[in-house]
């Protein structure tokens, strides 16, 4: 046999380890072939917007009964800078909304009666709020955040959705050590969706639900913009869910249902449940335009198959990289602004990249066995490719 050099061995092994990791990444919608209406940016995700970063704590460990303080435990942390954790304070433009408001965002009142978002955005579950807020406090003293000055106050941002029918929620198992650990994965570029951060629990429309991203690339006039979203689902009735158009909950009502085996009393009631949605654009906007463009992202949850139902906690927000000046304690500062009458682009790209993100959540989503063994089953990908074809939305 011909010996192979050294270049050429190389060669075969970093096409090897390239195929591997091709075949390790999970498929997101488009690659299953669901049509979606708008232009992705390069990553699909939040982080197509210049200077956003992203990161994940994941926390799974333990099976079968629930004791509380010891497991199983299926939860987690996400991480958001708008400018990147490297830029330490610096405050974009921002505003939030509430399509239903039974849940949790911290520090809201202030973004909007100062506009500004002066701090990352942090995502957990709903017994973890308080906790994760202390712990990005300390994490501003260790890593003076505020450049120096001596005397500050700051809201941390904290969102949550509820993961207690997987999940220990009870015996709070997120540390400080997980805020940190989020804090120093994030970065940009392609991020993991699924049961992944504060996704890791979560149900969405009768599947297993989690983490999902998406963007999209759009002109107004001869500028070239870009719209995020990220979110956390863990909302809906599974006989809403629709995808392209098509009702797949209906089609698939009788396939891999929830198996609920404890707490056998739960007042939950289908559809309940809660989405947070992060909206990140480098469109020059000032806050009360933002107000606007969060007041656009339940559309985009509507066509999925939310319905803000009384038990679910809908909360969102959105900011904007552009002015990055614009906060100034001293002087007055000088921002551009888009014209009210060149958002019809940017409510669009919202509204699709909302409706991308929490499919592509339920398509990296894995079937997931929980507390008492609950179980949340994946999105069937082949049942769904096979329902789309059926409506004729692909080939």
């Amino acid at each position: 046999m011909k010996k192979l050099n050294q270049t050429t061995l190389l060669c075969i092994i970093l096409i090897h380890l390239f195929s591997m990791q091709l075949l390790a990444q999970k498929p997101r919608a488009r690659d299953l072939g669901v049509p979606f209406i708008g232009t992705s940016g390069e990553f699909n995700a939040i982080t197509d917007v210049k200077g956003v970063e992203v990161g994940y704590s994941t926390i799974i460990s333990g099976e079968g009964e629930n004791i509380f303080g010891k497991g199983p435990t299926r939860t987690g942390v996400t991480a958001i800078f708008p400018r990147g954790k490297a830029k330490k304070f610096s405050p974009v433009y921002a505003n939030w909304y509430s399509l239903n408001g039974n849940g949790e965002m911290t520090g809201t009142t202030w973004v909007t009666e100062s506009g500004f978002l002066e701090t990352p955005i942090m995502i957990t579950n709903t017994n973890s709020v308080g906790v994760v807020r202390d712990a990005v406090l300390k994490w501003y003293v260790d890593t003076d955040w505020y450049s120096g000055e001596d005397w500050w106050y700051t809201y941390p941002v904290v969102a949550e959705t509820y993961d207690g029918f997987l999940n220990d929620i009870y015996g709070f198992h997120v540390k400080e050590e997980n805020v940190l650990e989020a804090i120093k994965n994030s970065s940009g570029g392609k991020i993991a969706e699924g049961n992944v951060g504060g996704g890791t629990g979560m149900m969405c429309l009768g599947f297993k639900g989690g983490t999902g991203t998406s963007s999209r690339v759009f002109k107004i006039k001869d500028s070239t913009y870009t719209v995020g979203a990220i979110v956390q689902s863990n909302f809906g009735a599974k006989r809403n869910l629709s995808i392209a158009g098509v009702p797949v909950g209906i089609e698939l009502k009788d396939t891999l249902n929830y198996e609920f085996n404890a707490p056998p009393k739960s007042r939950r009631q289908e559809g309940d449940g809660s989405i947070i949605v992060i909206i990140a654009t480098d469109v020059p906007l000032l806050p009360h335009q933002l107000k606007r463009i969060a007041q656009r992202i339940p559309l985009g949850v509507g066509i999925v198959g939310g319905r803000g139902s009384n038990g679910s906690g809908d909360i969102f927000l959105a900011f904007s990289t552009a002015n990055e000046n614009a906060f100034n304690r001293d002087e007055t500062t000088t921002v551009e602004s888009m014209s009210n009458d060149q958002l019809m682009p940017v409510f669009e790209a919202t509204v699709q990249a909302v409706e991308e993100a929490i499919i592509n959540a339920m398509v990296a989503a894995e079937t997931m066995v929980g507390i008492n063994g609950n179980t949340a089953y994946a999105l069937p990908h082949d049942l769904l490719i096979e329902t789309l074809k059926k409506y004729n939305r692909i080939k």
